[in-house]
């Protein structure tokens, strides 16, 4: 995805990335509200709904560099899903921090919602958009989050909490094709380019070090294992970010195969995943575990992303069952069915 606009908002994106510090808490709040005074949290939500407009691959290279700098900003929750279920329901974004839930709320009467919901980042959100289901009534929600808020972290460190709903909330129909399982999907693809951006870290950070570190009077680097190692990370490195901007181009073109190109995205970036972290590590000696080690801050979102929004078991079976499915499978895998 090298097209002259995605390397504009490279540039203009990685501009407000370099050089920061990292943010010692769990949410860098002076990054979010640079990204948001530019108008980078919401690429790819349409302007009519109050977002930045422009292409879900341009979303995607924020959520790449922001992966890649290990930046503790929700950029996935807030636009990959709330502004991708806003802007299928028509409903306005609202103002401060929006992310989406995991879970579907419960529509107890009226416009009043209630349930224990997985939201990521939900202790920094001003509000939380939900899928929720009434008999057989599907609608988005838009919700306050004025209510309990019982924290947790992932295995980075990032808010992964529950929200113990019981509110009042902006109601839109649901699209028929908008539900648990398509909102799934489409945090699979998040967390799809996050793996790949954050493997780009790993690589960058173990290129460096074998460059500088020497042993027995040279750079790590001039020694053959090192050497092979190094080839190992960068093949796995570069598979996961082509599957990913794969992904990317098909959804954003809504072509027929773009299920079939998340899962396998998603399946191949939770793989590689392990590998990546466990070649970065070994390449690093007894350096990076800590979370201020930069190696560190990659690889345990690496572990961490690869489980979330389904692990490779599940889309490996996804995508099995979509090819399975699909008819002739030579054709798809060698491109002919496009």
């Amino acid at each position: 995805m090298n097209d002259e606009l995605s390397e504009d908002v490279r540039a203009a994106v990685g501009a407000i990335l370099d050089g920061r510090d990292a943010h010692p808490g769990d949410f860098d709040r002076p990054l979010w509200t640079d990204l948001a005074e530019t108008g980078f949290h919401l690429l790819g939500v349409p302007e009519e709904v109050g977002g930045s407009g422009g292409r879900l691959r341009d979303l995607a290279v924020v959520a790449d560099l922001t992966a890649f700098h290990a930046s503790r900003v929700p950029v996935a929750e807030a636009a990959f899903l709330a502004g991708w279920l806003l802007g299928r329901a028509g409903l306005a974004v609202p103002e401060g921090l929006v992310v989406a839930s995991l879970d579907e709320a419960r529509r107890t009467t009226g416009l009043r919602l209630s349930g224990c919901l997985r939201t990521p980042w939900a202790r920094h959100a001003d509000h939380v958009v939900t899928i929720a289901r009434s008999g057989g009534e599907r609608v988005v929600a838009v919700v306050p989050t004025g209510g309990g808020v019982e924290r947790a972290r992932n295995l980075a460190g990032e808010p992964r909490d529950t929200l113990v709903l019981d509110h009042v909330a902006a109601i839109a129909a649901a699209p028929a094709d908008v539900d648990a399982e398509r909102l799934r999907e489409r945090g699979a693809l998040a967390r799809s380019v996050q793996l790949a951006g954050a493997a780009r870290a790993v690589l960058e950070s173990a290129g460096r070090h074998i460059t500088e570190r020497v042993q027995f009077g040279r750079p790590l680097a001039r020694f053959q294992a090192v050497q092979q190692q190094l080839a190992a990370l960068a093949a796995e490195a570069t598979a996961m970010r082509l599957s990913a901007d794969a992904a990317v181009l098909a959804v954003e073109a809504d072509a027929a195969d773009a299920g079939i190109a998340v899962a396998a995205a998603k399946a191949g970036c939770s793989a590689a995943a392990h590998t990546v972290a466990a070649i970065g590590h070994q390449l690093h000696g007894a350096l990076g575990y800590s979370q201020e080690h930069r190696l560190g801050a990659a690889t345990t979102r690496l572990w961490a992303w690869r489980e979330e929004f389904g692990g490779e078991a599940h889309w490996q079976d996804r995508l099995a069952a979509a090819v399975s499915a699909s008819g002739p499978w030579w054709p798809l895998l060698t491109g002919g069915a496009r």
